[in-house]
């Protein structure tokens, strides 16, 4: 089969022998990949072996499944979160499978989904404690996993969601998702706006996908008691911290990553998602627009655009 792996050229098409789904595993024929921003960390040579398999999310067809897996059968349309899944096939984890909604969702739609419903809905509602009313700015928001939390934040009952960006553009397309303040984090004095937009209180959570660069200013944000969710750190993974700060305002600042989770916790991390939102995913409210498509072999040349920045949404491989 067709893959995309890092070897000791960069990153290029190879042909590797069709996985066999493990007792536990789904065996998908892909026929769309999503790019996702930690792909760019395996594709600059973070990985483990002399040849790292690059990908985070699929959709396809089932062509088999393990002796032990349930409630998937082959020739069902799914999605799931798949290491490796820049190729023809990948075999992953069955507690990652979900059926594709019966509502005319295309595979390159389909792509999108898995990651950053999963993503959000852990950092707005699990870690992030988000209750009904509650504010929410999404640092980031420009991203398909930061348009996917402002619409998470806003379907479960947020007062006032706000998304940064430091693109005009990008700012005036994300009320097309959710938001209702965009903030410009290279305007200096953003935090007095998310003040403003919060009577003066501050916002009780903020999902940071940005981190170093603007760690302070969200400390200076954020409520009395509120929350900091690192999802991400694409300003940088060192940066000045104000720790008086910090305790002045009792700020829980918290840490997520799929990293150093067990099966057992993405397991749950999926059912909770699905409990809350998959409703809405079938009922097409949570949506997320694709703004370029590649074929699997420009793979390059897709994985260039996303470090570039200059996406709205989601990159998309067809295969």
């Amino acid at each position: 089969m067709k893959a995309a792996v890092v070897g000791a050229n960069g990153v290029e098409i190879q042909d590797l022998p069709k996985p066999e789904p493990k007792a536990d595993q789904v065996l998908i024929r892909v026929r769309a990949a999503s790019l996702n921003r930690a792909d760019l960390g395996i594709a600059a040579g973070m990985r483990h072996g002399s040849i790292a398999r690059i990908g985070s999310e699929c959709s396809g067809e089932v062509e088999a499944v393990g002796g032990a897996v349930t409630g998937i059968k082959p020739g069902d349309r799914v999605m799931s979160s798949a290491p490796g899944g820049y190729a023809e096939y990948v075999a992953t984890d069955m507690g990652r499978v979900h059926r594709m909604p019966a509502n005319n969702m295309t595979f390159e739609q389909a792509a999108c989904y898995p990651v950053a419903l999963h993503t959000m809905h852990n950092a707005v509602i699990t870690a992030g404690r988000m209750k009904k009313d509650e504010s929410v700015l999404i640092q980031g928001a420009s991203s398909g996993v930061g348009l996917m939390g402002m619409q998470v934040a806003k379907l479960m009952g947020a007062s006032v969601v706000m998304g940064s960006s430091t693109d005009q553009g990008r700012r005036a397309r994300l009320k097309e998702y959710g938001c209702d303040v965009a903030i410009d984090t290279t305007d200096a004095a953003w935090p007095e706006k998310v003040k403003a937009a919060t009577g003066g209180k501050g916002v009780d959570l903020i999902v940071d996908q940005v981190s170093a660069g603007v760690a302070n200013q969200n400390l200076d944000a954020c409520a009395v008691l509120g929350r900091i969710v690192n999802v991400g750190r694409l300003g940088g993974n060192n940066g000045e911290f104000n720790f008086d700060l910090h305790a002045l305002k009792r700020i829980d600042y918290i840490g997520v990553t799929f990293r150093t989770r067990s099966r057992e916790e993405v397991h749950e991390i999926n059912r909770l998602m699905r409990v809350d939102l998959w409703d809405a995913v079938e009922a097409g409210k949570l949506t997320l627009p694709i703004d370029k498509t590649f074929p699997l072999e420009k793979v390059v040349d897709a994985l260039a655009m996303m470090k570039a920045n200059q996406h709205f949404g989601k990159i998309v491989l067809t295969v």
